[in-house]
């Protein structure tokens, strides 16, 4: 898998053509992200959906919205996966790496769209779609809808504004991460402007069901420092998950309590689940998440990334990606 992390030059040209396309679309139009939807995913999906339809367009956004995100949705917005795709349905694929991580419609579906558009920020994205802007110098697939919007005759309105300003949120961990620049800055700001209740948003986007805390006891349980403490991980497996019984919650950042672990470079959280297992990396610094897990057939930025397994067992997993972590961290000197 190539990545390409560098700034397009062509951006405000395709964001331009991508923007005329969909607000002349005269037929359906379906918006779609990735499988396990982020802050990111809903946001940029569900701002553009509310953008167009304020000016007419026929839409339909397709997710499994985790449970900790429902709170941004209204009712109806959200519709189910898609067998098959009515005649002249415009495709909108936001903050999708590749092709064959788009959830709602399956790749036959894809293909039977008369028009596609790819909008993104990762730099393993490989520029698929009739119509594709992919910048991986932007922090978020939100940050390139706002300019989108921006540059359009659209009007901004709080309900765009607020899943907008999500995404942004959580794809820098509220303008903690690196990928924070001036221009993250100014965007925010200007959507703030659009009414958007900043201090309710962060503080919801912290909400938890009571068994996030459940899980969490067990996975911080699992807590390890491999690779003479340069690396930290947890886990969570299916006999975990048994023990624990039903669980409500289906948010899956607990790698975000060991990020910060004094002495480490990357932080790694390891999940079975019943089709696969999952594996959330971290990193930083000029160690890269990104590279660990594109050596083995995943994706994602730089600081965060990750990568799916089949077929395998789970020490099998964690064995692959570790390996791979001590490769990133030879590279760096650090081991």
């Amino acid at each position: 898998m190539i990545i390409n992390n560098e700034r397009d030059p062509n951006y405000n040209e395709k964001l331009t053509n991508i923007s005329k396309a969909l607000t002349e679309w005269q037929g359906p139009i379906v918006i779609v992200a990735h499988v396990d939807p982020d802050g990111d995913a809903l946001g940029s999906t569900l701002a553009l959906k509310r953008a167009l339809d304020s000016v007419g367009k026929n839409t339909k956004l397709l997710m499994d919205v985790p449970r900790y995100l429902d709170f941004l949705t209204n009712e109806g917005e959200i519709s189910d996966a898609m067998e098959t795709l009515e005649p002249n349905t415009l495709l909108a694929i936001l903050d999708v790496s590749e092709r064959g991580r788009v959830w709602g419609v399956s790749q036959e579906g894809i293909d039977s769209a008369a028009f596609v558009v790819n909008i993104d920020h990762h730099g393993t994205n490989d520029r698929f779609g009739d119509l594709a802007c992919v910048s991986p110098d932007k922090a978020a697939t939100c940050q390139m809808i706002k300019d989108m919007i921006d540059s359009s005759d659209i009007a901004w309105t709080k309900e765009i504004a607020t899943p907008c300003l999500t995404g942004i949120l959580t794809d820098t961990g509220n303008m903690r991460f690196a990928n924070t620049d001036s221009s993250v800055l100014i965007a925010v700001a200007g959507l703030l402007e659009q009414g958007v209740e900043y201090a309710e948003l962060t503080d919801r986007l912290q909400w938890r069901h009571p068994d996030y805390y459940r899980v969490l006891g067990k996975v911080m349980s699992t807590v390890d420092f491999p690779l003479n403490g340069l690396v930290a991980t947890v886990e969570m497996t299916k006999a975990m998950k048994d023990d624990l019984g039903p669980i409500a919650d289906d948010s899956s950042d607990y790698v975000g309590q060991i990020r910060y672990a004094e002495g480490t470079h990357i932080a790694i959280f390891f999940q079975e689940r019943e089709d696969k297992i999952k594996a959330s990396v971290r990193s930083r610094g000029d160690v890269s998440a990104q590279a660990v897990c594109v050596a083995l057939g995943g994706g994602g930025h730089k600081p965060a990334a990750g990568v799916s397994f089949t077929g395998i067992s789970f020490e099998e997993a964690k064995a692959k990606v570790l390996a791979e972590a001590k490769k990133e961290l030879e590279r760096h000197n650090l081991i």
